[in-house]
């Protein structure tokens, strides 16, 4: 049997619900971590496991990556200083999460989902493939 099974309308749910808290935490609240201080993080998905004891989220810091020191901080190193806050931070989503019976654990991972895209927009905007479609309507 295939390990992967599309997520159930619960997961996703509840998903949303924890990404909408997280989003809240992270916005108003004051982390202990230079590396967090003032960062503003993008909540684009949160990924519940068939328990709904973890909660996968996917995160992006906005205004891309550092540049030569200055701009905002590597996506990597913003997720492991999550990590190394999670328990603050699962401390203060517990309020926004009242109606849960467990409060899952949080794991961070780099969102690469734009990276992608970006990569599938050069692709379609390039010569070969613009090539290809004038081609294509000639016939």
């Amino acid at each position: 049997m295939s390990k992967s099974k599309a997520p159930s309308q619960r997961q996703l749910r509840v998903g949303e619900l924890v990404r909408h808290a997280l989003t809240e935490v992270l916005t108003r609240e004051t982390m202990n971590d230079p590396l967090l201080d003032g960062q503003l993080i993008s909540v684009s998905e949160v990924r519940m496991s068939p328990d709904l004891k973890i909660a996968t989220c996917f995160i992006s810091p906005l205004g891309g990556r550092k540049q030569n020191g200055k701009g905002n901080a590597d996506a990597q190193a913003i997720c492991k200083a999550l990590a190394k806050n999670a328990k603050f931070i699962r401390s203060r989503a517990t309020p926004h999460l009242n109606q849960m019976k467990y409060m899952p654990s949080f794991r961070f991972l780099e969102d690469t989902s734009f990276d992608n895209f970006a990569k599938i927009d050069a692709l379609l905007r390039s010569d070969a493939v613009q090539q290809d479609l004038s081609e294509n309507e000639g016939n």
